[in-house]
């Protein structure tokens, strides 16, 4: 399911091939496929409908996966820096990396931070923030392999429930098993005083089934996929094969406006960092 997108991207040479040795019903078939594919795909490039947020607070939440602590702890900072983020999920976190990224001045930009080193370096994340973080409990299986949970306020905005995300990737009995596991434990939005918002290294595409419930049934929006950049690939980066997918997301409450989504080359990681910026409602008065 990971390369659909390529797939669907020579669907019409079967079509052009039927029409050319004029094997009709051949070609009416392929036709269908391709219309499947354009059906399913196409959507991810073009923006679609998003709820006004008359006087909304603008916040920019920051996704990178650090390749077990390899990425550039300089790049990362400036690029938090120059990206104005407010919010950071970084993953793949371990402890003497986030010692670089201190040393190279994350602390003096966002001081404060939920850090859960999980089952070791390669499952560590972190949720770092400009404002406070309150700790929030995340379910069983994300508790266990590091990845941390807060609620921040940001102004007069509807607070955010930000839940970091990063199981292993589902390419062998065992990581499928988790990877389903902890993506099935997470819940969706329940509208109410806080936003609820899932950022991080997914290790899945918007073709995985699970990733489409979170979507569907779970009630999420993802953000690159609101603004028509649904296609702008994060894994591997810098790599010939195999073949760009986008498996870095940022899903936002539908109550979000997202505004714009951008990705972009951290040196030595091999994941691009995605920069979401959103504007979200604000609190009620009194409520």
């Amino acid at each position: 399911m990971t390369f659909t997108p390529y797939v669907g991207l020579i669907s019409p040479l079967p079509l052009l091939l039927a029409l050319v040795l004029r094997r009709w019903v051949v070609a009416a078939v392929a036709l269908l496929v391709v219309g499947a594919f354009v059906g399913a795909l196409l959507p991810r490039a073009l923006a679609g409908p998003q709820p006004a947020v008359d006087g909304g607070v603008t916040v920019r939440v920051m996704v990178a996966n650090l390749y077990v602590g390899q990425a550039d702890p300089r790049a990362v900072v400036d690029l938090v820096r120059r990206g104005r983020v407010d919010v950071l999920a970084l993953a793949e976190l371990p402890p003497e990396e986030l010692t670089r990224l201190d040393r190279a001045g994350l602390r003096r930009i966002m001081p404060y931070r939920r850090y859960e080193l999980g089952n070791g370096g390669a499952s560590a994340s972190g949720l770092f923030s400009r404002r406070p973080i309150t700790t929030l409990p995340a379910e069983n299986s994300l508790r266990r392999q590091g990845q941390p949970r807060g609620l921040i306020t940001v102004g007069p905005a509807l607070p955010i429930d930000l839940q970091v995300i990063h199981p292993p990737p589902p390419i062998n009995p065992d990581g499928r098993g988790i990877w389903n596991h902890m993506l099935g434990e997470l819940t969706g939005p329940s509208g109410g005083d806080r936003l609820r918002l899932l950022a991080g290294d997914f290790n899945a595409t918007l073709d995985h089934q699970a990733l489409r419930r979170l979507l569907g049934d779970g009630g999420y929006v993802d953000a690159a996929d609101a603004v028509g950049a649904g296609y702008h690939t994060t894994w591997p980066a810098g790599r010939d094969f195999p073949p760009e997918i986008t498996i870095d997301h940022v899903l936002v409450d539908p109550r979000v406006r997202v505004q714009d989504v951008s990705v972009h080359t951290v040196p030595r990681s091999d994941h691009r960092a995605v920069i979401a910026t959103l504007v979200l409602p604000r609190a009620t008065p009194g409520g």
